[in-house]
């Protein structure tokens, strides 16, 4: 079966260097294994998503959120704005039920204006899917400006990266598997 991952892309608009990066992990992740990808960007969450809560939401909001809860695995990125990801990615975000996230492999990306960014995906991505109990794969994937060039990475550096995260991405996918297969088994060993 594949594997199901969401790449989420925090732009409100397209096309985006951010959508460029998540999209590069996951072409990568597909020539290790077989997936089924979902790809989105904030902007596909339609408008009127400053709500106080997740029944509020419109429809497209909803459905990414659902997307992300459902996924086997995320691929996420932010544009960097003063320092952090984007607000409303947070917000977006900030609807996921916690217990979705707990176990599931997460790539950390972010795009910025340049080196002085690149700490966005350890100060503040990172803790953020720590929070949720996610396991981030250790390599993270950040690209300034010059490095994402006519829609794709155009960086060496980058793309060792974007390989390495893709790679550690399908071992945290692998180690995960078990662990599902244990879990969904409790509840009938326990009917027993």
């Amino acid at each position: 079966m594949p594997t199901r991952i969401v790449a989420f892309s925090g732009n409100t608009h397209r096309p985006s260097r951010t959508r460029t990066l998540v999209e590069a992990v996951a072409a990568e992740a597909a020539r290790l294994r077989p997936i089924e990808l979902k790809v989105f960007d904030l902007v596909d969450a339609g408008t009127g998503i400053a709500v106080a809560s997740r029944s509020a939401l419109p429809l497209p909001a909803a459905r990414i959120v659902e997307a992300i809860e459902g996924a086997d695995a995320l691929i996420v990125g932010s544009p960097v704005y003063k320092g952090s990801y984007a607000g409303l990615f947070k917000h977006l975000i900030d609807f996921v039920g916690p217990e979705t996230l707990v176990g599931k492999p997460v790539v950390l990306t972010a795009t910025g204006g340049g080196p002085r960014h690149a700490l966005v995906v350890e100060h503040a991505l990172r803790p953020l899917f720590g929070f949720f109990s996610a396991q981030t794969a250790p390599t993270a994937v950040y690209a300034g400006d010059t490095e994402i060039a006519d829609g794709r990475v155009a960086d060496d550096v980058v793309r060792a990266r974007v390989a390495q995260a893709a790679a550690e991405l399908a071992r945290l996918i692998d180690a995960a598997a078990p662990q599902e297969a244990h879990h969904e088994a409790l509840p009938r060993a326990a009917a027993r």
